[in-house]
């Protein structure tokens, strides 16, 4: 086969092509845009246990019943000008992924539109960050540490009241009480 040089290429600048509609304004500029991260405590825990979950409790349905109970008597008594949310405790909440879904009429009410650090207070006013998901509606990082320091389980009752932007009273009302109030009665 008989080898030739290719033939020179002209280049020529060409105008982009443009719809009639848009022709007279002008060429649009990118920029990049710098997506910032939400800055949150994180610790390097190393190489993550495995749990186990064979102790794992669950709690009945009658436990469940008298916390939210307890938790909406102690709804009737807090500031009703706040906005209140009683989540009842499952499995995914405090063991495992430890992810608290909100529901989306109390997120798009009441929480910030975009991803925030949110902060977490307690009754004895021990404050931790979290981090909310607003697409996702729900709380995630630092939910996991809350949970876990207030030894929540599976049936527990916890009351969430937004006091200020950003910021969430949170009152625990314990399933296990049940058990406790029959033990007091014998």
């Amino acid at each position: 086969m008989k080898k030739t040089k290719p033939l020179p290429i002209e280049k020529q600048l060409v105008a982009v092509r443009r719809s009639a509609r848009v022709a007279n304004n002008p060429a649009p500029t990118y920029v990049e845009v710098k997506i910032s991260r939400l800055d949150t405590p994180r610790r390097n825990l190393g190489v993550p246990k495995r749990r186990d979950l064979s102790e794992r409790v669950y709690a009945s349905d009658e436990a469940r019943a008298y916390a939210l109970e307890k938790a909406e008597e102690l709804v009737s008594n807090l500031d009703a000008s706040f906005p209140i949310l009683i989540r009842s405790m499952l499995p995914s909440h405090v063991t495992g992924g430890f992810w608290l879904g909100l529901p989306v009429d109390f997120c798009r009410k009441k929480l910030p539109r975009q991803d925030e650090v949110m902060t977490l207070v307690d009754e004895e006013g021990n404050e931790y960050p979290t981090v909310y998901l607003a697409r996702k509606r729900g709380l995630s990082g630092g939910w996991k540490r809350f949970s876990v320091e207030h030894e929540l389980v599976d049936g527990d009752a916890v009351v969430f009241q937004v006091i200020k932007h950003r910021v969430l009273k949170v009152y625990i009302i314990r399933a296990n009480g049940l058990e406790e109030g029959k033990n007091e009665e014998n």
